[in-house]
């Protein structure tokens, strides 16, 4: 289904290079197999090692043109051990090297501070007109009424610094922020909405076909 998105939102055509920050085992990489031709790329990065050795054993050995790579970043869930700070962690590859990137899930499990300069790499490895999709729990006014009446999926009932989240004392399981307050580390970033956002299910919206909140950009 984010495939369908990846061409109808952010514009993404087979001849495009792409990157997947999060990339996990490969669930999203694997339609772009049948999507990208010989002149397209992709390249994804994961702090989980066993993830990344399946996708090189399953999909880059069958896909020369699609490269996985294991970073050692510090996530609280899935890398507490990790050695790389995510606060500066530079993205192992060159400025503008890329037409496409999108982040799936990624966003809602990762700290204020992170997430702004995440931000701030992808909008160094994006071309001019490059797009990224990525996704987020955002709390705006009709969000926050439906988990406070008990219509969303999850209620985000604690709040840190600058975020929410689900599950005391593990905050990185769940993730939300302001709707506001994202807009503005986009903007604080360089980018800029390219489209109006998708609000999706989990807040309880009938005829959503995203569960998270979807938000396309491109650098300002």
């Amino acid at each position: 289904m984010y495939l369908r998105w990846f061409v109808e939102l952010g514009g993404l055509t087979p001849d495009q290079a792409v990157l997947e920050p999060g990339c996990g085992t490969g669930r999203m990489a694997d339609p772009l197999t049948r999507y990208l031709d010989e002149t397209g790329s992709y390249d994804g990065f994961d702090v989980v090692r066993n993830a990344i050795e399946w996708c090189e054993e399953n999909i880059a050995s069958k896909h020369p043109n699609f490269r996985f790579r294991h970073v050692d970043v510090l996530n609280g869930v899935y890398n507490p051990e990790g050695r790389l700070d995510p606060e500066t962690f530079e993205f192992p590859y060159p400025n503008e090297a890329f037409d496409f990137a999108f982040l799936t899930s990624v966003f809602t499990h990762m700290l204020p501070p992170e997430l702004r300069h995440y931000l701030q790499e992808i909008r160094r490895v994006l071309r001019p007109q490059g797009r990224c999709l990525m996704t987020f729990f955002l709390l705006n006014d009709e969000s926050l009424e439906a988990a406070r009446a008990g219509r969303a999926k999850r209620r985000f009932a604690n709040e840190g610094d600058g975020y929410f989240y689900d599950i005391p004392g593990s905050p990185e399981a769940a993730l939300a922020y302001r709707e506001e307050d994202v807009l503005e580390f986009l903007e604080q970033a360089g980018l800029e909405p390219h489209a109006p956002i998708r609000h999706g299910r989990w807040a309880g919206r009938e005829g959503q076909a995203a569960g998270q909140d979807m938000v396309v950009v491109t650098p300002a």
